[in-house]
């Protein structure tokens, strides 16, 4: 019952830190001057060069831009199921 009031009063459960990310998402791409296109062709770049070493879950990889002290940082998250087998 508490649960119901307190998402009476606040509203749903993470709706202000989901609008804060976004909020920051937009920020630091805006610094980047990336477009959607050109950071779409970058994770399609690099997902094919770790597909080379490892196989992944494609469709469970994040990658993200995040700005802490200044600077700007790619952050990824890529699950890897095994290493791929590579004749040396």
């Amino acid at each position: 019952m508490l649960d119901i009031i307190n998402r009476w009063i606040h509203g749903p459960k993470g709706s202000k830190d989901e609008a804060k990310s976004r909020l920051k998402f937009l920020l630091v791409h805006d610094q980047v001057d990336l477009s959607p296109a050109e950071l779409d062709a970058m994770k399609t770049e690099i997902m094919e060069v770790i597909s080379r070493y490892v196989n992944v879950d494609k469709s469970s990889a994040e990658f993200r831009l995040e700005k802490d002290a200044g600077s700007v940082a790619l952050v990824s998250n890529v699950p890897v199921s095994r290493v791929v087998a590579r004749a040396v």
